[in-house]
Order: structure tokens, then C-alpha cells, then sequence
């Protein structure tokens, strides 16, 4: 009985800490949140260029999810998946206790991939890094390249 609680009470130690873990990787949403909360329009009208949609787009997308942070994290889902809003809007709704990387890799995107780094490694919407998931960037030396 004494090896049982022993092994339950580690199991349970590292799922806890798997899952503090996990949460630490968004981290950078908390900011997100109070910027969006903060200026909710200029919030509305950063989605709109970042992701080249329409307030139309905008407002079903906020209708849907629970927090502003969340409406950006469901239009970066889709673009790294090249999924549609609606799509993604119900995995989010099915899986959203589990938390954005598992919702992730749900979608296809793979643990320790560069789409999947980029999205724990934060937003785009205000600082203008990692604009897409980077599937068309050339490497070579193509027209204009010197």
C-alpha cells in the first residue's frame, strides 16, 4: 500500500508540474490580454492588419472565444495550419482545458518545429517579428538579391 501511495503521489507530482510547465510557455499572452483589454479598437485593428481580415471576420471570431488573447491565438492557429477560422474555432471549443500546445499539435503543428516555437515564443501582433509561419521565405539568392 505504502509503494501505491508512493507511486501516486509522484505521478501526480509530474503531471502538476507538466502542466505549470506548459502554462509558462504562453506566458506572453498575459501581456496580450492587457493590451487588448486596454485599447480594445486599436486591439481590433491590429488583428485586422496582422491577419489581412475584415471586422466581420474580427467579430465572429471575438463572439467565439473567451478572451481577446484567445481570438489571436485561434487566427495564428489557423494560419500556421492553413485551417479555417471555423475550423479552428471548434477544436478550440472542444479543447480548450487542454491549453494552446496541445491544441497545436492537434492541428499538426510539431512539437520543437519552428511553427511551434514561434507560437510559444509570443505574439506578432505588436512587436511585427515572425509575420506567417514562414513556409515562403526564400534562402537562396533569388531576384533583387545581390
Amino acid at each position: 500500500m505504502r509503494k501505491f501511495m508512493l507511486f501516486f503521489f509522484t505521478v501526480s507530482l509530474l503531471v502538476s508540474s507538466a502542466t505549470i510547465v506548459s502554462a509558462g510557455d504562453f506566458d506572453w499572452l498575459k501581456d496580450l490580454s492587457i493590451r487588448a483589454e486596454a485599447d480594445p479598437s486599436g486591439f481590433r485593428a491590429s488583428l485586422a492588419t496582422r491577419f489581412n481580415i475584415g471586422d466581420t471576420e474580427i467579430s465572429a471570431v471575438l463572439s467565439n472565444v473567451e478572451r481577446p488573447e484567445d481570438a489571436y491565438m485561434v487566427l495564428r492557429l489557423g494560419e500556421m495550419s492553413a485551417k479555417p477560422t471555423t475550423y479552428v474555432i471548434e477544436k478550440y471549443k472542444a479543447g480548450k482545458h487542454k491549453g494552446w500546445g496541445s491544441l497545436a499539435q492537434s492541428m499538426g503543428i510539431k512539437p520543437g518545429s519552428r511553427e511551434f516555437h514561434a507560437l510559444k515564443g509570443g505574439g506578432d501582433l505588436y512587436n511585427g517579428k515572425d509575420k506567417g509561419n514562414g513556409k515562403n521565405r526564400s534562402k537562396g539568392k533569388g531576384k533583387g538579391k545581390v
